[in-house]
C-alpha cells in the first residue's frame, strides 16, 4: 500500500551521483525522481551509538542529502563492539565528529549537521523542526518520550528502535497517521526496572538488524513506498531468529495526540520518568554520599564499613571492588536485604556509577538504617581514581 512521500522537493544529481546511485535508480518506485527526493531530504538521527551507527551508514549510502546527528557523548572503548561508525582512533572524540568522518567516508556528497548537545525540552523543537523525519536510536526513557512528544507536536514521523541483550523492537510513531509512542507506552517503567545496555549488555550485531530496519523505514517514508510500520510493532528475538508483528493503535485518550490532548508543550522528562537527580537527589531528598577515596580510607581503617555491591552477577564478572559483598538492588526493593545486612555496622553501597546505589541507600534509610552511604561514581570512579589496571564497562 503506497502513501504520500514525506519529501516532494527534488535536488538535481550530478553525473557522478547518478553513477553512484544507479542501482537505486533502476528500482521501480525509486527511479531518478526518487533519488533526487532523497538528495533533498533532511533526516535527524538521535544518538550516534549502536542503532545510530547502521542508520547513519545506510542513510548516507542511500543518498539522503542532509543528515543531522545529535549526541553529546565521546567515543569510549566499550562502544566499539557495536557502534561500528567509531574506531580505536576515535576514542575520546565527540561521537558527532566521529560520525561525520564515517558518513563522509561512505558518501562525500552528504551534508552532515552536527548537534553536539543533549536533547532536552529547551532545544528539541528547534532541532527536530529542521528535519523531515527523525530516526530515534536513544537508549533512555526520558529522551524517548521527549522525541515522541516533540515529533507529535511538530507533526513529524519518527522511526524508533530499542535493543537489549538479544531482543529488539522497531516501529514508526506518527501522530495523526497512527499511534505515537505514548499511545502504546503511556507511562515509563519504574526507574531501574529496565536495565540499560550499560547495565544489562547487548549483543553487538543486534544493532545491525534493528538499525537497518529503521533505515529501511526512513527511506520508505521519504519516498512514499510500501507500508510503513505505523500501527505495527516489530519484535525481534535474535536467539530464535524471529520477527513477530504486533498490531498497535492510536489511543483516543492519549495526552499528546488524543482527542483532548493535555500535553501541549514539552515538559521535564527526567521528572516524568522519575529519574533520580544527580548527587543522589530524588524528590528533594539527598542521600549521604562518600567519594571513592573516602571509601578506600574507611575500608583501611580499624573499624571498616561493610561494602555492598548492588549490581548484577554479569557486571561483577567484568570488574569488582575487592571485598565488596553482593546484595542485588532487587533485594533492597523487596526488603529481603534487611535480613542480610547488619544494623550495628556502617554500610557503604556501590553500583556502576551511583544511581542504583543511591536508590538502595534511600531504601535502607527508610527501613531504619542510620549509618549508610552511597559511593559516588561507583566502580567506574574506583577504576579511574584508584586502580586503573581494572577494566571498565
Amino acid at each position: 500500500m503506497s502513501h504520500d512521500p514525506i519529501v516532494t522537493t527534488r535536488a538535481p544529481l550530478g553525473p557522478a551521483e547518478v553513477t553512484r546511485y544507479a542501482r537505486h535508480v533502476l528500482v521501480p518506485g525509486v527511479g531518478l525522481e526518487g533519488q533526487e527526493r532523497l538528495k533533498a531530504s533532511r533526516v535527524l538521527v538521535v544518538g550516534a551509538g549502536g542503532l545510530g551507527s547502521p542508520a547513519l551508514l545506510y542513510l548516507a549510502a542511500a543518498g539522503v542529502g542532509t543528515i543531522g546527528v545529535v549526541d553529546a557523548d565521546v567515543v569510549e572503548l566499550t562502544n566499539l563492539h557495536r557502534q561500528v561508525i567509531h574506531t580505536d582512533a576515535g576514542i575520546g572524540r565527540l561521537k558527532t565528529e566521529s560520525a561525520e568522518t564515517a558518513v563522509h567516508r561512505v558518501n562525500p556528497h552528504v551534508t552532515v549537521e552536527r548537534h553536539d548537545l543533549t536533547l532536552d525540552s529547551t532545544n528539541a523543537l528547534d532541532v527536530i523542526g529542521r528535519y523531515d523525519l527523525v530516526v530515534d536510536g536513544t537508549d533512555n526513557f526520558p529522551t524517548r518520550y521527549l522525541v515522541n512528544d516533540a515529533c507529535a507536536l511538530l507533526g513529524k514521523p519518527h522511526v524508533w528502535g530499542s535493543i537489549l541483550r538479544f531482543d529488539g523492537q522497531v516501529s514508526v510513531w506518527w501522530a495523526g497517521h497512527g499511534p505515537c509512542y505514548r499511545c502504546v507506552f503511556p507511562q515509563p517503567p519504574p526507574p531501574g526496572s529496565v536495565p540499560s545496555c550499560a547495565e544489562g549488555g547487548v549483543l553487538g550485531v543486534l544493532c545491525a538488524a534493528v538499525g537497518s530496519v529503521q533505515s529501511t523505514e526512513a527511506l520508505k517514508l521519504l519516498l512514499g513506498l510500501g507500508e510503513p510500520l505505523t500501527g505495527r510493532l516489530l519484535v525481534h528475538d535474535a536467539l530464535r531468529q524471529t520477527w513477530d508483528t504486533l498490531t498497535v493503535r492510536a489511543d483516543p485518550g492519549c495526552p499528546v495526540c488524543g482527542e483532548s490532548p493535555t500535553v501541549t508543550e514539552l515538559v521535564d522528562y527526567a521528572d516524568f520518568c522519575g529519574v533520580p537527580r544527580p548527587g543522589g537527589q530524588d524528590a528533594g531528598e539527598r542521600v549521604p554520599e562518600v567519594t571513592v577515596r573516602e571509601m578506600v580510607d574507611e575500608l583501611a581503617s580499624e573499624a571498616p564499613p561493610l561494602l555492598v555491591d548492588v549490581r548484577g552477577e554479569q557486571e561483577r564478572e567484568v570488574v569488582s571492588i575487592p571485598g565488596a559483598v553482593p546484595v542485588h538492588l532487587d533485594l533492597f526493593r523487596s526488603g529481603e536485604a534487611w535480613s542480610q545486612l547488619p544494623r550495628d555496622r556502617r554500610i557503604l553501597v556501590h553500583c556502576k556509577v551511583g544511581g542504583r546505589s543511591g536508590e538502595a541507600t534511600r531504601l535502607a534509610l527508610a527501613a531504619g538504617y542510620t549509618d549508610v552511604a552511597s559511593v559516588a561514581g561507583g566502580v567506574i570512579e574506583y577504576v579511574r581514581q584508584v586502580d586503573p589496571t581494572l577494566p571498565e564497562y
